[in-house]
């Protein structure tokens, strides 16, 4: 995959509508985002489809909404008010702010790719026990003996390496004090594991058992770049399966490999996903990997599967003096369970499916090469599913194509055009990824069959309108992935 792709792909998202910078009119706000009208189609499919897949296929797994806003002690408990922190350096010359631990990865691929990899090696493994001890003195002097450059002014000019805390703050109540500082959530766990006894209860769950949730999450992150890949608001989709003690590895393995079934069956080929252990695990974990994709800018991690053990429900029964402990009636005793983990960055699957359906093809026609672009979404996941056209604005053919788009708008999302020319409105519909176009013409006036056009080959074949409902139906219908599952 080339680099060249994600400027090209940026620019389409914008000029067709999926993603836009936001406040642009003001000159914008770096690492923010606002999604377009088929931005936002494609993102509520992919949110419908994880959704179904995890609460609906399983009878063992409910959602949940919690709030953005939580008592500060929540996020004190969990460890985010003192170490939820990202540590960073600027560069005297460029004045440019880096994170200390990308710069430091970063130099270390430089070493591998020029077959320096011993030295690689010993480069992560100095970063890792310095990051291990908290020691920003030791990480300048790295940057230094490591002759670490910015890539921007070419030099070595550091500040002192400093904590920046990733969680915006904010206040609350009428009366402004320090006392009334909150939190804009850094992740949506923490409000799964707060609820986890009011689920359990009111909707009779027994261990193992999960709970799901979809919601906006705030991070100030140092450095945000690479599109919608690293934000500073964005969403996650995250499920906390709560299980017996004991029962980690199990249900560790269990999760990482139907995880990866899942890319799967949204058609992401295989060579260009990996699933890469961490190098390093927290202390209260038992296990940890992350499923990779292949972006333009190399294998980055688009989902984390973790066994986090007993550590956030038993950091929250001691810091609010509340028993969080679930009676088991099989076991006949009462434990703190332990969980395993699967967050997944919404955005960071967007970017990868507009990534993956990027399609630029050169073609012959009559004798002349053109160069063809269009996103090859999955149809299920496409934001319109079919487009309806009359050939030509008389003959009573837009009274039938308008007919024909009110009989099936109630089912599928639809578009209805009359204008310009039918090329251009096929072309239009590739590059917004629609994978049907219906056009009517003056034979359907006789025999009320269409012309169907397929987006990925652009053959067209005649259809009878009759067997247009069943034929959508089977093609553009989440059933045809989550039936991939093998869940």
């Amino acid at each position: 995959m080339q680099t060249l792709m994600l400027p090209s792909i940026i620019s389409h998202a914008k000029e067709y509508g999926f993603i836009f910078p936001s406040s642009e009119m003001y000159d914008g706000l770096q690492a923010v985002y606002d999604y377009g009208q088929y931005g936002i189609a494609l993102k509520r499919n992919l949110q419908n489809l994880w959704w179904q897949t995890m609460t609906q296929l399983h009878s063992h797994i409910v959602g949940l909404d919690s709030a953005i806003l939580m008592h500060p002690a929540v996020w004190k408990a969990s460890g985010h008010v003192d170490s939820f922190a990202d540590l960073m350096v600027d560069n005297k010359d460029s004045k440019k702010r880096y994170r200390v631990d990308m710069l430091i990865e970063n130099h270390a691929e430089a070493l591998t790719a020029a077959g320096q990899e011993d030295e690689a090696k010993q480069l992560l493994a100095q970063l890792q026990s310095l990051l291990q001890k908290d020691d920003l003195v030791g990480l300048h002097t790295l940057l230094l003996e490591a002759a670490i450059t910015c890539p921007v002014a070419k030099t070595s000019h550091w500040t002192d390496v400093r904590k920046l805390n990733l969680m915006f703050a904010t206040k609350v109540g009428a009366i402004e004090s320090e006392a009334d500082t909150i939190y804009l959530r850094p992740e949506t766990a923490q409000g799964i594991y707060l609820n986890f006894l009011h689920v359990a209860h009111t909707a009779r769950m027994k261990v193992p058992f999960g709970i799901a949730q979809i919601g906006k999450a705030f991070r100030n992150e140092i450095v945000a770049r690479q599109f919608i890949f690293r934000m500073r608001e964005f969403e996650q989709m995250e499920m906390q399966f709560f299980i017996q003690p004991g029962t980690d590895k199990q249900w560790f393995d269990y999760w990482q490999n139907l995880r990866w079934q899942w890319y799967q069956a949204l058609g992401i080929p295989k060579e260009k996903l990996k699933i890469k252990p961490h190098d390093q695990l927290a202390h209260y974990a038992q296990a940890a990997v992350d499923i990779e994709y292949q972006f333009p800018f190399g294998y980055k991690e688009v989902e984390g599967i973790h066994a986090r053990g007993d550590f956030d429900l038993k950091r929250h029964a001691q810091a609010s003096r509340k028993k969080v402990q679930y009676f088991d009636p099989e076991l006949n005793q009462s434990y703190i369970p332990h969980v395993v983990e699967t967050s997944v960055g919404c955005d960071r699957l967007i970017l990868m499916l507009l990534c993956e359906a990027f399609t630029q093809e050169s073609q012959v026609e009559n004798g002349v090469s053109k160069e063809r672009t269009y996103l090859k979404l999955h149809p299920a996941l496409a934001p319109i599913k079919a487009a309806i056209f009359p050939l030509v604005k008389k003959d009573g053919l837009p009274a039938k194509a308008q007919q024909l788009f009110d009989a099936l708008k109630y089912d599928f999302a639809l578009t209805y055009e009359e204008n310009q020319s039918i090329g251009k409105r096929y072309t239009r519909q590739d590059l917004i990824g629609t994978p049907y176009c219906i056009t009517i013409d003056h034979q359907t006036l006789e025999d009320d069959t269409v012309t169907l056009r397929h987006r990925d080959s652009m053959a067209q074949e005649r259809v009878a309108i009759t067997s247009l409902q069943g034929f959508l139906t089977e093609t553009v219908s989440l059933k045809r992935i989550l039936q991939d599952c093998h869940v």
